[in-house]
């Protein structure tokens, strides 16, 4: 059977004629060619007519119209393959109208069918170089009109190689295509060419990274406002919470104290009623109390002492009851600073919170030493459970009284003069 197509032995393509064979070496260095009688195929859209070279092209062209039936006729316009190498071309005259792939004139239009392999922007462009030349030729989509050179084919087709259409042919008035809009480039000069359009959709590419990139930082800014904020309107609400548990806490101490009154006058008027006595008049006048005495003022006023000089008498104590065991008071320093420090740090965690008395390390280290328990008693921990443990409230972690006893110690542990005096 006679030859219908050559195939190229590096990348398997076929080809229908010498000619396609000589654009398709130029454009890849392929040069192991051989004959085939396997017919190029020839798929045509049944919807926009278009044809297509191969399944890639077919599965191309659905995914960009949604167009899926095609018919074959691809043994309708086989015809052997003819291996007389065509004469070379001049300069200027590298793109070139396949004869066997002319459309032929429908009235006024012809569809323009190139069969030349141009590199544009790192993808392999056939044919459509050439039909975007007549389309800005021909003044369609805003080109120029009228101007026949390939350098305008090649800008054109950079910027409208995502345009939905961009695989589709090319439909041109018949009298535009003349001997004088044939491109006037040679395939070097191309090259050059669509380098420098590769160089420039580079530049484009860095310049919309760095649009990016600028973006995600003001993004990430943004975020992190975002994050500040909503940490201050946390705090907020804690110290409100903790107001209001103050003043709840007040309220119920109040309501305490007035029933332990009430509890008082009861017992006040049984014991008065078993011995016989009138009920006591409320509207009778009490005894005032005497006067108190007058002390002799000092002249120094009296200020009452802070807890964070009661957390110092504590450690000061503490250090003076074991004076000759400086190891041991610094060992008992550095364990309540790790209580105090694992509180402020994590007051969440009710392990950190919760410190039993029985524990032998805990009773080596602090229990056992004058002021140790009652340093703790300060920074908030309660003894509860029949003084089995002490425990510090989470609403009762105050981080204020926590750093103050953070203070303290590390005055304590630092300083060598702390408690000589």
């Amino acid at each position: 059977m006679a030859g219908l197509s050559l195939r190229c032995g590096d990348c398997g393509v076929l080809l229908r004629s010498v000619e396609e064979a000589q654009a398709h070496a130029e454009a890849t260095n392929h040069a192991n060619f051989s004959e085939s009688t396997e017919a190029v195929l020839n798929l045509v859209c049944a919807a926009c007519g278009k044809p297509c070279r191969s399944q890639t092209e077919v599965d191309l062209h659905t995914k960009r119209t949604g167009h899926t039936e095609f018919t074959d006729k691809t043994m309708e316009a086989a015809k052997p393959i003819d291996l007389e190498a065509a004469p070379p071309k001049p300069a200027g005259e590298a793109m070139d109208v396949d004869a066997s792939a002319s459309a032929e004139p429908q009235g006024e239009v012809v569809v323009v069918e190139m069969i030349e392999r141009v590199m544009i922007c790192g993808r392999l462009w056939v044919a459509k170089s050439v039909e975007s030349w007549w389309l800005f030729a021909s003044g369609r989509d805003g080109g120029a009109g009228g101007n026949s050179t390939i350098e305008g084919a090649i800008n054109w087709l950079s910027e409208h190689q995502e345009d939905p259409d961009i695989d589709e042919p090319l439909l041109v008035p018949a009298n535009t295509i003349t001997e004088a809009n044939k491109p006037s480039l040679s395939p070097e000069e191309m090259k050059i060419k669509a380098q420098e359009l590769r160089e420039r959709a580079r530049k484009k590419k860095e310049e919309e990274e760095r649009r990016m990139e600028r973006e995600r930082e003001k993004e990430r800014i943004r975020i992190g406002k975002e994050l500040l904020e909503a940490k201050r309107i946390e705090e907020d609400n804690e110290r409100k919470r903790m107001i209001e548990l103050r003043r709840l806490e007040k309220e119920e101490e109040k309501r305490a104290r007035e029933k332990i009154r009430q509890k008082l006058e009861e017992d006040k008027a049984e014991r008065r009623r078993k011995l016989g006595l009138p009920p006591e008049d409320p509207a009778a006048p009490k005894p005032s109390a005497p006067p108190p005495v007058e002390e002799k003022k000092s002249a120094l006023p009296v200020r009452p002492a802070t807890k964070a000089e009661r957390m110092r008498d504590c450690l000061r104590n503490l250090k003076q009851q074991n004076k000759d065991d400086d190891a041991k008071v610094k060992r008992a320093f550095q364990t309540l600073l790790t209580y105090i420090g694992n509180v402020a740090k994590n007051p969440d965690e009710e392990k950190f919170r919760k410190i039993r008395l029985s524990n032998a390390t805990f009773q080596e280290r602090v229990g056992n030493l004058h002021g140790g328990i009652e340093f703790l008693q300060l920074c908030g921990f309660e003894k509860l459970e029949g003084n089995e443990f002490l425990f510090l409230a989470r609403d009762k972690v105050d981080k204020a009284v926590l750093n103050t006893a953070g203070a303290e110690l590390n005055s304590a542990i630092t300083n060598p003069f702390f408690g000589v005096l």
